[in-house]
């Protein structure tokens, strides 16, 4: 009745928000999306994951892959067994996601204040911290600042420190957010320690929604000597559900740390990151001992 209902209102047919709202169509569709950017791309993932049956779960599947949003990737032959993975088209909807998030973080499971930290009894805080035992997406890439596609955790290394942070020369002043500022001190803080981190084989990667050549010219002028990864697509927000605010113009990552073994498993969370001279040392402490 809904759909029917949709088709006759042909003044839609030149609106965006309308014909996004007929490929989503419902909020399974949203969630199998979701869980195929975790990476769960199998169908019994997915079934478990969202606990709808067999019968709903492919009827969503299809009608995904009939829109352009998902394809079909075949992995099995006996059975025959798919995978089903983003698009380009799948891939330009993770923004939106991110977005859905951070306003149900902020004005539903929140109380509607910006902010850049979080409350440890909120939702993002076991959010975040359920993300322990979690595998990364095995092909998850980010553009470095060096120009090179990097995974977010280093396979070679005994452990990867992977820190997230707002964003670094933003002048907060006219935006002041809690929990925002002190992006720079962080960076230097991890580039100070980064000896101690190289002698115990552990890679350290800073994050942050900022575009690659902003995330250069900062690391050339403060010889910053680990890969900062570019999140601005929001490829890795979308797969680990991080939190997010807005501010200075664009979403932002709240500063988190992840202890990342070289299978590409959380081993370690730190969220929210308070005091981040302490963290730093806890950390290498936490990574040095994996």
């Amino acid at each position: 009745m809904y759909s029917a209902v949709m088709k006759m209102h042909n003044a839609d047919e030149n609106c965006g928000i309308a014909q996004a709202a007929v490929v989503l169509a419902d909020w399974w569709n949203v969630l199998v999306l979701r869980e195929v950017a975790r990476g769960h791309v199998r169908f019994d993932a997915l079934a478990a994951e969202l606990g709808l049956s067999r019968k709903v779960l492919t009827e969503r599947l299809g009608k995904l892959v009939a829109r352009g949003v998902l394809r079909r990737s075949l992995y099995q032959r006996r059975p025959v067994r798919y995978e089903y993975l983003l698009t380009d088209s799948g891939l330009a909807l993770l923004p939106l996601l991110v977005a859905m998030q951070d306003w149900g973080d902020r004005w539903v499971l929140g109380d509607g204040t910006a902010t850049a930290t979080a409350a440890p009894s909120g939702a993002e805080h076991s959010r975040v911290h359920a993300l322990s035992g979690t595998r990364l997406p095995v092909d998850l890439l980010l553009p470095a600042a060096d120009g090179a596609d990097r995974p977010p955790a280093d396979p070679d290394a005994a452990a990867t420190v992977l820190f997230t942070y707002p964003g670094t020369g933003v002048d907060w002043s006219s935006d002041p957010i809690p929990g925002a500022p002190g992006c720079t001190l962080e960076n230097l803080l991890f580039r100070d320690a980064w000896p101690d981190f190289r002698r115990a084989g552990v890679a350290v990667h800073g994050v942050s929604t900022q575009l690659p050549h902003e995330q250069a010219a900062f690391a050339r002028a403060q010889s910053v000597p680990y890969p900062l990864l570019s999140d601005a697509r929001h490829h890795l927000s979308a797969a680990l559900r991080l939190p997010t605010f807005r501010g200075a113009g664009r979403l932002r990552l709240k500063r988190l740390i992840l202890v990342v073994g070289p299978e590409g498993a959380v081993r370690h969370v730190h969220f929210p990151v308070d005091d981040i001279a302490q963290a730093v040392e806890q950390t290498l402490r936490l990574a040095a001992a994996h």
